[in-house]
């Protein structure tokens, strides 16, 4: 799967605003509700370090396989290439930042392995844990 530069219209979260943005750097902030994720996905080049502002977020990662769970205050970076996918974590709004950098950005989406999803995450879906991950 090829990457692409701009992920806003690969699923929905409840807001998104960008804080800083350089060549090679950016910062973003992402709400989302109890049952809105960040689909699985990579980065060619760049790290992500999320840092949690309110309510917390799970991040699922693969190679190797681990759940980083977050609450306010939090950080936690992801290297480039590795595959991950954040949830939110609580029953209400999470807010958090992702600083991402430094390098050239890409989003790489990757099919949920449970059910081969890609792409935008329709509204109203029960919280899905990832297969090989526990609840």
């Amino acid at each position: 799967m090829k990457g692409v530069k701009d992920s806003s219209g690969l699923y929905e979260v409840e807001r998104r605003a960008y804080h800083a943005a350089r060549p090679g750097f950016r910062i973003a902030e992402l709400q989302i509700s109890p049952k809105q994720k960040v689909p699985w996905h990579y980065h060619t080049n760049v790290h992500d370090t999320f840092y949690v502002v309110t309510g917390a977020i799970r991040i699922f990662l693969q190679r190797p396989k681990e759940e980083v769970r977050l609450t306010s205050g939090q950080t936690y970076s992801v290297p480039p290439k590795r595959p991950h996918l954040v949830t939110n974590a609580g029953d209400t709004s999470a807010v958090f930042l992702v600083l991402q950098g430094i390098g050239d950005y890409d989003f790489v989406p990757l099919a949920d392995a449970r059910t081969g999803e890609r792409g935008r995450q329709r509204l109203g879906r029960q919280k899905a844990v990832p297969s090989g991950f526990s609840a």
